[in-house]
């Protein structure tokens, strides 16, 4: 989601019919408001995901050879074969399948899906479909990409994914339990702010994954040195516990699909069957499964859409809703210290929801919201949300890394890419903590600093979270540039006070490569020539209009972003969206 054009800006079009930019603005702003909950938020619908669905199913499937007696056996049943089924209606023409139905291609979810299908034959109600000739092009396309080495190749050192797939794909018997890799998961019963001194090979939300996978492979093909073998019989049972006491109440973990999945299936392939971690992650799975039997990356990302459409509406959101979504928000900040991530009070996380963890991107969002909603709350409420402030600035503060940015989840964790510092997140951060001025001066003249390395000889950074799969690399530049200049606004009390060195020459160049990407039609895609999206055309104009750029190139986005809203393309969203280990999401 994204914030529409004000009206000022579009008050001030040139173009032969102003009217038709006005007339979008308020029918964007009209959806919007119906969109909210009884309460006043926002939930939204994630997309659906033939990648969450093809781990849902290996995960029932495990169970249902575990206990076929299970009063539940005939529930798992039909979801294996309703999931079975819709993979076999949103396969690729090539043979693969995208992370969502408007994804191309990969290697990742295909080779899950490929999985499922091989072991869906077993399955009276899917067997008629899965002949050997409906099933040669998936086994041609994983031919072709590559196999394990592909998979491995594709993710580097960070075996956060690259595992869990080969790990699902032995379960399917389509790859050899050799292929899967040892994760430690002994590690886990170490003091948990030991971890970022441990160097794990999964990133820090991935702790479930390390304990259940490693479990199942050290039960499957256990190590030939017999003290480690030892050792890791010995932990077996205290990171059991560790992992039942992450677990959130709901029984998903990250409340996502795939996660929860790759646990479950793990532990019940690890003998764990009747362990109280897979009924619980059971649980969830039944509970997320879509009417036409797939499953989405997660649950919701209410915070997130809450904060950013409070933003985007400002003085449209109706005064008799601001108090009930002020106590909303409010009510989702961490008060504790989390048990997943060992995280101080004071962050936000996603979602609503128990299995939500606080993060440096959903807290400057909230921070930003409601420092724009306080003038017309009350003034006890002003008061709590002075005191959030306070606290989420301090959270904040403590998670900024040493080379001045910040990170997602957790400060120090490694070197794994959703770990590391983001030019997006930190940008994000900055704009949060300069609501009260230059109190944080050093951190904040550090942040600027992380920014000003990450700038490419192009003018453009890098988001971590966003991508664009027509792009090299799949990358986003659009995305990453438009959110930091939002940083490097002349309003910003930094750079008000002269605080960050070459200040107007890197917005400049931001600026300059925004304008060098703007398609002929007006509008942006992710990066220089690819296809104009409504996302992307609104991050750039965001930006650019913030930065009070060119006239002419704003006035020639905004007539491109009118006229899409009003043939309702913006209700076609693009899979621009990162989950965790680039996983695609619109």
């Amino acid at each position: 989601m994204n914030s529409p054009p004000s009206q000022e800006s579009i008050s001030q079009i040139t173009d032969q019919n102003p009217g038709l930019a006005l007339q979008a603005l308020e029918k964007v702003r009209q959806e919007l408001l119906a969109e909210r909950t009884p309460d006043g938020h926002w939930t939204g619908e994630l997309s659906t995901s033939a990648l969450s669905t093809a781990t849902a199913v290996m995960a029932f499937h495990q169970p249902l050879l575990a206990r076929p007696d299970d009063p539940a056996a005939p529930t798992w049943k039909e979801l294996i074969e309703r999931g079975v089924l819709w993979l076999v209606e949103h396969r690729n023409p090539d043979g693969g399948w995208g992370d969502t139905v408007r994804s191309n291609s990969n290697i990742s979810t295909s080779t899950l899906a490929g999985a499922v299908l091989e072991m869906g034959q077993s399955y009276s109600t899917c067997a008629p479909r899965l002949t050997p000739g409906f099933l040669e092009p998936t086994r041609q396309y994983l031919k072709k990409h590559g196999g394990p080495d592909a998979i491995r190749a594709r993710y580097g050192k960070d075996r956060t994914f690259s595992v869990p797939i080969l790990m699902h794909s032995a379960l399917g018997g389509v790859v050899e339990w050799k292929e899967v890799a040892q994760l430690p998961f002994e590690l886990a019963c170490l003091p948990a702010n030991w971890y970022k001194w441990a160097q794990l090979p999964v990133v820090s939300y991935a702790l479930p994954a390390l304990i259940a996978i490693g479990l199942v492979k050290h039960r499957k093909q256990p190590t030939w040195f017999l003290p480690w073998r030892w050792l890791r019989n010995l932990a077996t049972k205290p990171a059991l516990k560790v992992l039942k006491s992450i677990q959130p109440t709901t029984g998903g973990f990250l409340e996502a699909a795939p996660l929860t999945s790759f646990v479950t299936m793990s532990l019940v392939a690890a003998g764990e069957a009747r362990h109280p971690v897979v009924q619980e992650a059971l649980r969830f799975l039944e509970n997320s499964v879509r009417p036409d039997g797939s499953w989405p990356i997660d649950t919701n990302l209410a915070t997130w859409t809450t904060t950013l459409s409070l933003q985007a509406l400002g003085e449209a959101v109706p005064q008799e809703q601001i108090e009930p979504v002020v106590e909303w928000l409010l009510g989702q900040q961490y008060q504790e210290v989390h048990p997943y991530t060992n995280a101080d009070p004071g962050g936000w996380a996603w979602t609503d929801l128990p299995g939500g963890v606080p993060d440096a991107d959903d807290t400057p969002s909230a921070m930003l919201a409601l420092t724009q909603i306080r003038p017309r709350v009350s003034e006890t409420q002003s008061a709590r949300i002075e005191t959030s402030l306070n606290n989420a600035a301090r959270w904040l503060l403590s998670l900024q890394n040493r080379d001045g940015g910040w990170p997602t989840f957790c400060r120090g964790w490694g070197k794994l890419p959703f770990d590391r510092s983001s030019c997006d997140i930190s940008a994000h951060v900055l704009r949060a903590l300069q609501i009260q001025g230059l109190t944080h001066q050093k951190a904040i003249q550090q942040g600027y600093r992380f920014l000003q390395r990450q700038q490419r000889e192009d003018g453009a950074w890098l988001p971590l979270w966003f991508g664009n799969q027509f792009a090299p690399d799949d990358e986003n530049p659009i995305y990453g540039t438009s959110r930091v200049l939002l940083a490097y606004t002349e309003d910003q009390p930094a750079i008000l006070a002269g605080l960050v060195p070459q200040a107007e020459d890197i917005r400049q160049r931001g600026i300059q490569f925004l304008l060098d990407c703007q398609n002929p039609d007006g509008g942006w895609g992710g990066t220089k020539q690819v296809s104009s999206s409504v996302e992307e055309t609104s991050l750039a104009l965001t930006a650019l209009q913030e930065n009070r750029a060119d006239a002419e190139a704003i006035e020639r986005g905004l007539n491109w972003l009118s006229r899409a809203i009003t043939s309702d393309q913006h209700q076609v969203a693009t899979p621009i969206g990162f989950y965790f280990a680039k996983l695609w999401y619109f």
